[in-house]
């Protein structure tokens, strides 16, 4: 994809997000809004996957363990081809599938259900080690937030993948730097997570989480020589793309209003 097709996308998927969160009076726009470039980075650029055969045996699988961000996730896959985004438009509403946090087959393109921080890293060295005994080559990627990394079952999975030998398993560390109650520094301090990591064993990188052509050029380099499991820590922006947001931990928590949501569509489409 051109430069200019990956901007026009990433603009269109933060403009569904907030429209939507409007709409079913949803929460956690800033934590979606952080994370949108990675997913789009994985989905348009990394992963193999097949959106006409969603559960193809050999497809990489992708776990969104901070599950509070599932808004983000469906609206990329919509756009990438597993459903109409206008089934979004249901998010969060009584018999929806698309629910708050993701569930397991519930909807195509879904590898694990999530919500309850902590849990998608294991998930995903089990899914990794599953690959390893069973002799398949597909990769199992973990998308977490950096304040989730204060669980203690994060260190666990830290510890399980290089013993195992876990060189198809990539975690990437969402560091928007807040959570729900604050700056996740002030909460606690779990700098540098790139020294902390690569001392457990991990092949540790940190780039910028909007960059999208330089995540996917990280992510080609990396496999060409993969060894051990690998974690990039993407340096983001909470509320990303739209200026009144960007950095305001009230977003963590608020619905946006109508006026929101034009103010916003004004800066993401209508510039």
């Amino acid at each position: 994809m051109s430069k200019q097709s990956i901007d026009l996308l990433s603009r269109q998927i933060r403009t569904d997000i907030l429209e939507i969160a409007y709409e079913t009076e949803s929460i956690h726009v800033g934590s979606c809004l952080s994370c949108v470039d990675l997913l789009i980075a994985l989905y348009y650029q990394v992963l193999s996957v097949r959106p006409e055969e969603p559960n193809w045996p050999l497809r990489d699988r992708f776990i969104l363990s901070k599950g509070h961000a599932a808004l983000a996730l469906y609206a990329v896959l919509a756009h990438r081809g597993y459903y109409p985004i206008e089934l979004v438009h249901t998010f969060n509403q009584n018999k929806s599938r698309f629910t708050a946090h993701p569930v397991w087959k519930n909807i195509p393109g879904i590898d694990a259900t999530s919500g309850s921080l902590g849990h998608g890293l294991g998930i995903g060295c089990g899914m990794a080690l599953a690959a390893k005994i069973s002799g398949q080559k597909y990769r199992t990627f973990v998308l977490v937030g950096d304040g989730e990394c204060e669980e203690g079952s994060i260190w666990e999975a830290a510890l399980f993948a290089p013993a195992h030998h876990l060189n198809n398993l990539v975690v990437i560390i969402d560091s928007n730097k807040w959570q729900a109650s604050g700056r996740s520094d002030e909460i606690l301090n779990l700098s540098s997570l790139k020294q902390k990591l690569s001392e457990f064993g991990w092949d540790a990188y940190e780039i910028d989480g909007h960059d999208i052509n330089g995540m996917t050029d990280l992510f080609y380099l990396v496999f060409s020589s993969q060894e051990r499991p690998i974690a990039i820590i993407a340096n983001t922006i909470k509320g990303k793309g739209v200026s009144f947001m960007e950095n305001d931990n009230q977003w963590h928590n608020r619905v946006p209003s109508k006026e929101d949501v034009w103010n916003a569509r004004r800066e993401l489409v209508d510039l």
